[in-house]
């Protein structure tokens, strides 16, 4: 069957994908250099938590493929309203950046906090993910 939920856990770096309530894949993660707490506005590299959905992808992006977490939802930009702050956007998950071609490099990269709020995987990873996560798939994130 395919994958019917994926689930982050930000504080222990791991992402899952579930099948009736199963996990069936675990995976660790990277994330941003500002992990703790939910994202509030641009720029401020942390990972948003809460319910989304995995709303279109990218076999083309700058990154080793990638797959749009729906952040910001409704309440997301009322809170940024209130605070007079740019919500941002663009979180994705996705494998390493394409320009990174040295397995040494790599290994630095693999499992280090190192995006801008996004949630990487290695490519080989990646390439699972994608294959196995339908464009619709609900990801909750958990802190």
């Amino acid at each position: 069957g395919s994958i019917e939920q994926v689930l982050v856990y930000k504080a222990e770096r791991r992402m899952e994908l579930h099948i009736d309530d199963e996990s069936v894949r675990s995976y660790r993660i990277s994330l941003g250099d500002n992990p703790i707490g939910h994202k509030q506005q641009e720029g401020d590299e942390r990972t948003p938590e809460g319910d989304y959905l995995l709303d279109w992808r990218n076999p083309n992006s700058s990154f080793y493929k990638s797959i749009h977490v729906s952040y910001p939802n409704a309440d997301d930009r009322a809170r940024a309203r209130r605070q007079g702050v740019d919500p941002g956007g663009m979180i994705m998950i996705h494998g390493r950046p394409n320009w990174l071609t040295s397995p040494v490099v790599a290994r630095e990269y693999d499992g280090a906090d190192w995006t801008d709020g996004c949630i990487a995987l290695t490519n080989e990873e990646m390439e699972e993910v994608w294959q196995l996560v339908a464009d619709g798939t609900p990801i909750r994130i958990l802190p």
